[in-house]
């Protein structure tokens, strides 16, 4: 697949056609998003192949707009004629009275991605191999493991933007990401171990986490914590290691920086810019530009480039995740985070790589510096309410801490409390960071990474026994 090979049918002059037709009733904005996308998935449950699902698909979203009014439109019918009728479905409920002219149409093709294997191009059985080894290795620990699930999956996306603001953006993404989780039993308790590489690169991704080398930390920590003690319950000090992967940034703040949310008020950061919202020490970043990660790229799906977004600075709210239309609504700049799931949907704020900047404390102080209190290595499933904040996450792989240094693993701890408030008590910062990746499922669902240094929470309701 070359890069946006899908325009190879349309001129510049009728991709110019199809916005004007767009525009006849009198919108003030017209985009067209092309898109072709290859995908692979394989799957394996029970010592069983499951899946293998190789595909292509292609299509286009239109998308009209007048102030507050948005109409979209998206067909699998690639030619001049289908394009122009998908282009007048998407205008028919604009009623204006704008007669927009268009400027002139720049492509702007960034370089292809560094990209060692496409991952289109690797044979499937090689893909196959994978999720083999991850399952052969798992279950080389012993009878304790009674269930691995593990699963591969790579897309090669090439995308054409065009817009009446004379946006023309042409540009190709690689994705590659496998992981596998492990049951293990004692006959009486069940424990789990996850693990799930990925980033916005090619094939290459299985040399730099060969999945030999996954498999055996996913059944090592759920063999691990078949041995854990029940967690005690009650306020305590937390530390969130840095392999916990920013999954309380994401859930319990990051949806709360998006500008829809912001835009409907329904956000704990609405009307808050400039305001203090998090302590000194927290920095909150944005960078869909960061080399590699999970959520990365050129453009965000509306042809914004981008960019590293500061939101949190010392604590300092200074900006929100947006898109177009939900920029302009607030009166601010598009921070670049205009992104859809395909050509069926509309684009709408997101997170890619989001992290808190690491600090100047190294993580074996924060650890030392409590004398009694909770680590938290690995936090899984939970709940949050983006209104509020308040949250509830398990933590699937956590040790208590006495006199300053780790002691032994414990089991069934949950963290309760509200992100906005934990941001405000965290008085430490490591200087480390480790990033986790995942699929985030607001509205339709896109690639995300999330990453955070050690931190200490001076304060924090933990539920066990």
């Amino acid at each position: 697949m070359e890069n946006a090979i899908i325009t190879a049918m349309l001129s510049k002059q009728q991709l110019e056609e199809i916005l004007q037709e767009a525009l006849k009733t009198g919108a003030e904005f017209a985009e067209i998003f092309l898109e072709e996308k290859n995908s692979t998935s394989v799957g394996l449950e029970d010592n069983r192949l499951e899946k293998i699902i190789l595909g292509t698909e292609a299509g286009c979203g239109i998308r009209v707009m007048l102030g507050r009014e948005t109409g979209y439109a998206c067909t699998t019918d690639l030619s001049f004629f289908g394009l122009k009728q998908a282009a007048l479905s998407a205008a028919s409920g604009i009623n204006g009275s704008i007669n927009l002219k268009l400027p002139p149409l720049v492509p702007q093709i960034p370089a292809l991605p560094a990209v060692k294997r496409r991952p289109h191009e690797v044979p499937i059985e090689e893909k196959v191999q994978v999720v083999e080894i991850l399952n052969k290795t798992a279950r080389s620990f012993g009878e304790k493991i009674k269930q691995v699930s593990a699963r591969y999956s790579d897309t090669t996306q090439a995308l054409t933007i065009v817009n009446s603001d004379g946006i023309y953006v042409e540009d190709q993404r690689f994705s590659t990401r496998y992981y596998v989780n492990v049951i293990a039993s004692d006959g009486v308790t069940l424990q789990t171990g996850y693990e799930a590489p990925g980033g916005s690169v090619g094939f290459e991704l299985i040399e730099e986490h060969p999945p030999e080398k996954m498999a055996s930390k996913a059944a090592e920590r759920a063999l691990l914590m078949l041995t854990a003690r029940h967690a005690p319950s009650g306020q305590m000090p937390v530390i969130l290691s840095s392999s916990a992967g920013g999954t309380m940034i994401h859930e319990a703040c990051g949806h709360s920086l998006e500008a829809d949310f912001i835009l409907k008020g329904t956000s704990v950061f609405t009307g808050k810019l400039g305001q203090k919202v998090a302590a000194e020490l927290v920095t909150v970043v944005d960078d869909p530009s960061l080399p590699g990660k999970f959520g990365s790229y050129n453009f965000d799906d509306e042809g914004t480039p981008s960019k590293t977004n500061i939101l949190i600075e010392n604590g300092i709210l200074k900006n929100y995740l947006s898109d177009r239309y939900n920029s302009k609504a607030l009166g601010l700049l598009s921070s670049g985070h205009g992104r859809r799931e395909s050509f069926r949907t509309k684009p709408v704020p997101r997170m890619a790589n989001t992290l808190i900047a690491p600090g100047k404390t190294s993580p074996d102080d924060i650890i030392s510096s409590i004398k009694s209190g909770l680590l938290v290595k690995r936090m899984g499933g939970g709940e949050v309410n983006v209104t509020n904040g308040d949250f509830v996450f398990e933590v699937t792989e956590g040790y208590l801490i006495e006199n300053g240094k780790i002691s032994h693993p414990v089991r069934g701890a949950v963290l309760t409390g509200n992100g906005p408030k934990v941001l405000e008590i965290i008085d430490l910062v490591g200087t480390d960071l480790e990033f986790q990746v995942g699929v985030c499922g607001k509205y339709d669902h896109v690639p995300v990474a999330d990453a955070q240094p050690t931190l200490r929470i001076p304060g924090l309701v933990v539920g066990g026994r």
